[in-house]
Formats: C-alpha cells, structure tokens, sequence
C-alpha cells in the first residue's frame, strides 16, 4: 500500500508545467501482445511510438492542406497530440514533490511511500516518489526488489488500487497469488449494468441485454479489444437510453486482452481462505503507517528534495523494524518462549540496519574528522 507525506512546500507557490507522459514499463511486451491479437483478427500490426515510416532523412515533397477534414478527425488529432505531453503543478519550493488532490477541496504538495510489509508487520521495502504518482505505477519497483529478497512469497496482499491488467499478469505469471478487493465498475450511472453485457468466447462478440450482437472492430494501442453494435439495430432500441448517448446510435464496449488475470483476482476474491487473509491487510499495513505517524511524526517531512526524504523515510522503517525486534527478543526472554524470529525476519532488520549505517556514515565521519582535526 502507500501513504501520503506532506512536503515541506507553501501550496501557494506553484507554477504549471508541460512535461512529457512517461512510458510505461510494459510497454513493449503490451504491444508485442496487441499485434499478435490484431494479426489473429487480420488487423495490421500497429508500429511503436516515435518509429518512422521514412528510412532516410530527406525532406518529403510539402502537401496541399485540405478543408474537408471532417471534425472527427480533427478532433482525435488533437486528442493524440494532447497525449504526448500533460500539464502538471509544480511547487517553486520542492519541485519534486507532487500535487496530491484529497477530496473535492484539499490539496497539497506531498510525497508517497509505497511500502510492502509482511505478516508480521516488518517492513519488507519501501519506494518513495513524488504525490501525484498512482501506486499501480510505483509497485514495480517495489514487488522486484521484495522478490529479489525473499523468493518465498506466495500470495501478494493488496487494495484495489493494484488490480489492473499488468499487475495481475505479473504476479499470476510468477506462480504467484493477488489477493485484492472488490473494485467498482467505472460505468455511467443510471445505465446497463456491466455484467449484463456478456463475453461470448466461442464467437468472440459481446451479447447486450437486448441479445444483439456486438462484434470485433480493432484492438486499440492501450491494449483494449472494442466490440461495436450495429446502428441500424441500436437505432430503434428501446433501451438505448440506458446503453448509449452516441450520436451514431454505435455501442463501444472494451475488454482488455489480459483480462483473462483479473477474471481470476475474482475468483480468487470469492475464496473463503485469500476473504480472510484480505482481512488482515488493515491490521498489518495501515498499522504500520498509523505507527509511523503517530508514533514517529512521519505526517509531514521537514526536509525537501526526493532523495533526502526517501533516506528520511528509510530510516524511519529501519528504527521501527529493529524496535520491534528488540521488543519481541524481550518478551521471548521473559516468559521464557522459544524465539519468535525465524531467520528472514533477522534478515529485514539487517537490511535495514545496513541501510540505516550507510545514511548515518557521512555524518559520523564529518564528526569524527572535527573531533579529532588540529586547526
């Protein structure tokens, strides 16, 4: 899960910026998947972002502007255009930070710390990016290096957030298990239901509730199958109020090519065993960011910049793991109770504790070279 921190920034002091979308990680084996998926539907194979049709350098003949570009088409060219750059708010003070917007009215500049805790409650690892990063985006970074670390994870514990395609692909693709919650259907309000468009795997079409078929248009370039209906038919419906508001009278319904991965995060949802290990998240997790801000003022940060607030953070997990590990070492010893530790829980806290000497050594050696200096 993640947590906001408050950035050492005046809200006040901001300015808007147009940077580049960044490309997501996936990309490549998204695409190789998309044009594999269009070539079995006979659908040419679309090319990567920024690739080039021409093989020299050499200026092509200018063309006459036409005037019968249709709106449409102006229209999506403005979209693509659009696409490539985002306008984003940046704080005059940290400018790493990011706006995080909470609720219809509070904003403010914060950090995230995307974190991974085991069963009981030690910090496994931890990435901190700007405020405004999604957590699916972040949890990358921090699923490889927790894999990396301890390969014996089975079952990967997290909110809805993380229950997209490529995150449910990864793990289950790892022989590994995602157990998450319900998550809300992003449909128009007062429309069909979702689940009353149904998935004919057999024809590959969806049937809609008023059993008419929508078949296969294209597979777009963000990995999304689109089924259309027939206007001549959808024209006449009547129930086309409750289905859509296009002029055209045509029905768009999109399915995911890995959504195959989040059809068995439903599944594995239902199963008594991973509902009340879901359960438990609330008690490991959010526990342990209750504990660090509570107990460790870990709600907003003095510093500023990515990389002192990351080793602020790191260092703050770090204490709090061996602080744990000292207090069950006592409680062990007291009641005379064989170890509670098992040799990877030793090994968080060493990881830590290595990372915790690494941050403190810059600043024993400025000590100890004015301690012992002669001028």
């Amino acid at each position: 899960d993640g947590t906001h921190i408050k950035a050492n920034a005046n809200t006040k002091k901001k300015i808007k910026e147009e940077v580049p979308v960044a490309a997501k990680r996936y990309a490549d084996e998204l695409l190789e998947e998309i044009n594999e998926d269009r070539e079995a539907h006979g659908k040419k194979p679309l090319k990567a972002d920024g690739d080039n049709n021409d093989d020299d350098n050499t200026p092509s003949k200018p063309k006459k502007k036409r005037d019968n570009t249709s709106k449409k088409k102006l229209k999506r060219r403005k979209k693509e255009a659009k696409k490539k750059t985002k306008e984003v708010t940046k704080s005059t003070t940290d400018p790493e930070s990011g706006l995080f917007v909470k609720g219809e009215h509070k904003k403010q500049f914060a950090y995230e710390a995307h974190t991974a805790c085991d069963k009981n409650g030690f910090v496994l690892e931890t990435e901190v990016t700007p405020g405004n990063v999604h957590d699916s985006v972040a949890f990358d970074d921090v699923y490889d290096k927790v894999v990396e670390r301890h390969p014996e994870v089975e079952t990967i514990v997290a909110d809805s957030a993380y229950k997209t395609p490529h995150i449910a692909k990864k793990i289950f693709d790892d022989n590994r298990v995602l157990d998450t919650a319900y998550k809300r259907p992003q449909t128009k309000k007062g429309n069909h239901p979702y689940y009353e468009y149904v998935y004919d795997e057999y024809y590959d079409c969806i049937i809609c509730p008023e059993y008419q078929i929508l078949n296969y248009c294209t597979t777009n370039r963000d990995g999304y199958r689109e089924y259309k209906s027939n206007p001549e038919i959808c024209r006449n419906c009547p129930s086309r109020h409750l289905c859509t508001a296009s002029k055209d009278c045509v029905k768009t319904v999109t399915k995911h090519i890995w959504h195959e991965y989040i059809e068995r995060c439903e599944d594995i949802r239902h199963t008594p065993e991973y509902a009340e290990l879901y359960k438990e998240r609330k008690e490991k997790i959010e526990r342990v960011f209750a504990d660090a801000k509570e107990k460790h003022a870990m709600r907003y940060t003095p510093y500023r910049g990515l990389s002192a607030v990351t080793n602020w953070v790191r260092l703050k997990f770090a204490a709090m793991n061996l602080k744990k590990l000292a207090l069950w070492k006592a409680k062990s010893k007291k009641h005379h109770s064989p170890d509670p530790f098992s040799a990877p829980i030793s090994d968080y806290c060493l990881h830590f504790l290595e990372i915790l000497m690494q941050i403190m050594k810059p600043c024993s050696d400025f000590c100890r070279n004015m301690a012992f200096s002669t001028d």
